[in-house]
């Protein structure tokens, strides 16, 4: 997936960081990825440790951390599941065809109507399945990841669901209006959509995958390795995915205007107001003797506000790379028109 926030381009720099910190042999220690996201750097550290405990409030994250984490042996019959997936008709009284495509009658176009009646189709059998006893729960989230990821790679949309901005000129002065979807179909999204198997990787050991406020959560776990990449702005992420959550809960409820918004939980992390505050308890409850928080230069915390807070607990240093940002839209769109931002790792041995 294409995602805010993702970690993807600097694996190398974050496990190189942590390991100059915790040393090269992680292979007894517990790491936690707090606030997991699409589950990128549980899953690097997977097989390198001997427990990942994941989490985030996002449903449709929690689905994805629960098959690529939770998942790790052998699912017996999936590839066979992702067939019948795949051979499906779609149907035309469902949730996403009738409430996100066109045809729909709602003037939304984040899917062509095939693939939303296909989706819809899918997101209706797997859930039979799972309600008939037919398939495991490892089974289960492992076909509605699948079915998410391969969702999202057909969405007619920037990347985003909640952030695709349409300028236009008035008084000489440049106006913004906050649409999610594409107002004709890309390429991509003309394609018919084809489910792909979210292949997991194998090993011996148990995970933990929670969906809790992670303030909350972290009272009540503890381990080696405390993995931070909280929100850095005010953006919610529950309304730039909330298409994805849509799929993942598959409940019928009212979209909220031209964009189809569903409710949305709001984070402390997004607010200026607040996220120092959540941030230091979050630091302060934490039972845990390696903290890493990655934040960007761009954040709602300041380098200096970091530093001061995190130097409270212990042991304290920083590491630093410069990266291209992610784009969803055009620069003249964009509050920071830099094409790169700074990726800082800070570093607590708490004590």
């Amino acid at each position: 997936m294409n995602y805010i926030g993702s970690k993807y381009s600097l694996l190398d720099f974050i496990d190189h960081s942590i390991k100059s910190v915790v040393g090269a042999d992680m292979s007894q220690l517990v790491f936690c990825d707090l606030f997991a996201g699409t589950g990128i750097v549980g899953r690097h550290f997977k097989t390198q440790v001997s427990q990942v405990i994941s989490n985030d409030w996002e449903y449709y994250s929690y689905i994805l951390n629960r098959n690529y984490i939770g998942n790790h042996l052998e699912i017996e019959g999936k590839e066979e599941y992702i067939e019948k997936l795949n051979q499906l008709d779609g149907i035309d009284n469902g949730f996403i065809y009738s409430q996100y495509c066109l045809g729909g009658g709602n003037n939304r176009q984040y899917f062509s109507d095939e693939n939303g009646k296909k989706i819809d189709a899918a997101r209706v059998a797997i859930e039979e399945w799972k309600n008939s006893g037919e398939i495991s729960d490892d089974l289960y989230y492992f076909l509605l990841c699948s079915l998410i990821e391969s969702a999202d790679k057909y969405a007619n949309t920037a990347s985003v669901y909640g952030a695709l901005l349409k300028t236009y000129l008035k008084r000489k002065q440049m106006k913004f209006q906050l649409v999610n979807f594409l107002k004709s179909l890309k390429k991509s999204a003309q394609k018919p959509i084809v489910i792909a198997p979210a292949t997991y990787q194998f090993n011996s050991h148990n995970h933990q995958v929670y969906r809790e406020d992670a303030n909350t959560l972290i009272r009540s776990i503890s381990g080696d390795i405390l993995y931070l990449d909280p929100p850095y702005n005010a953006r919610q992420y529950g309304a730039n995915y909330h298409l994805l959550n849509t799929i993942a809960e598959y409940k019928v409820f009212e979209p909220k205007g031209k964009t189809g918004l569903r409710e949305y939980n709001k984070s402390d992390y997004c607010s200026k107001s607040v996220v120092r505050d959540s941030f230091e308890r979050l630091i302060a409850d934490a039972k845990f003797k390696y903290i890493v928080l990655s934040y960007n230069n761009e954040g709602l915390m300041s380098i200096d506000t970091i530093r001061r807070i995190m130097s409270k607990y212990g042991r304290y240093q920083v590491f630093q790379k410069e990266y291209s940002r992610f784009r969803a839209d055009k620069a003249e769109n964009r509050n920071h028109l830099a094409d790169t931002t700074t990726e800082y790792l800070h570093a607590l041995i708490k004590e």
